[in-house]
């Protein structure tokens, strides 16, 4: 009598059977992890590092060479004789560079990618808030650290400042940098239109120019209190300190300090309504 056929079922053994041979594949599901908040910054960083590449010669170009015109034309117009008064409109702009690529240019891309949904794309993946924000915010404070390093450096020669100390621009400048894309991230993300993220982010560039060139002493009572909500004038203040002949470290620690805060609030914040933006 002939075998009967032997079929793909009958190769797997009686039903419920254990046993199946070693040349039959069986499909496994596979589960991807969720990416860690270090990975997923980093990914989002490099993507946009190379987006943004193509831009990189105006940021340079426009971020430095706006500040080196005011360092000019302050020359010719403030008091030189006052040490104060050229530590700060050095200081304040270096510090200026950061306000228009990270707080000005960083809230315009938001805005725009809010309004053309380009910011689906990383809802759509299964990775951390913080991630996106912190990724994008880090790939925009990359592009300041040529045009802060020839500022101070040009300031302190015009102004006649001591370059001794010109290494704290290690510190200052990425926690600046990072307080200000934070805000510029909060412009962009609750800008309804990308016009009005636009809009905000001049105004706010302005206020930087504004509160950090000019020494707290010579404001009236309303504007130092505004003054001192603004990130970006601890950043310059720091730096200013270390223009002088004894430096306060103290001061400095807590101008740092205080920037650091903010740039981790405003990083926070932006993560969260990012996400909420996200699942509506």
């Amino acid at each position: 009598m002939a075998s009967p056929p032997i079929t793909p079922a009958s190769r797997l053994g009686p039903v419920g059977s254990r046993h199946r041979p070693a040349n039959v594949a069986t499909t496994v599901p596979l589960v991807l992890a969720r990416p860690s908040l270090l990975s997923a910054t980093s990914a989002v960083f490099a993507q946009q590092i190379s987006r943004a590449r193509v831009a990189l010669v105006p940021l340079l170009f426009v971020g430095t060479f706006q500040s080196l015109g005011i360092l000019l034309l302050l020359r010719g117009v403030v008091d030189t004789s006052s040490t104060l008064t050229k530590q700060q409109v050095v200081a304040g702009s270096t510090v200026l560079v950061a306000a228009f690529v990270c707080l000005n240019l960083f809230a315009q891309r938001l805005g725009s990618l809010r309004a053309e949904g380009g910011l689906d794309y990383y809802a759509a993946m299964d990775v951390p808030g913080g991630a996106v924000v912190l990724g994008a915010a880090a790939s925009y404070a990359a592009f300041i650290v040529p045009g802060t390093a020839v500022t101070a450096v040009v300031g302190a020669e015009l102004y006649d400042l001591p370059l001794g100390r010109i290494w704290i621009l290690a510190a200052v400048m990425p926690l600046a940098a990072t307080a200000l894309a934070g805000l510029g991230a909060l412009l962009g993300l609750l800008a309804p239109k990308p016009e009005l993220a636009t809009i905000a982010g001049q105004l706010g560039m302005s206020a930087v120019i504004f509160l950090n060139l000019i020494p707290e002493h010579r404001l009236p009572g309303v504007l130092q209190a505004v003054r001192a909500i603004v990130p970006s004038t601890y950043a310059s203040d720091a730096l200013a300190e270390t223009f002088r002949t004894q430096v306060r470290w103290g001061t400095v620690g807590i101008d740092l300090v205080v920037c650091a805060a903010v740039a981790a609030a405003a990083l926070a914040i932006a993560s969260v309504l990012f996400r909420r933006q996200a699942c509506r």
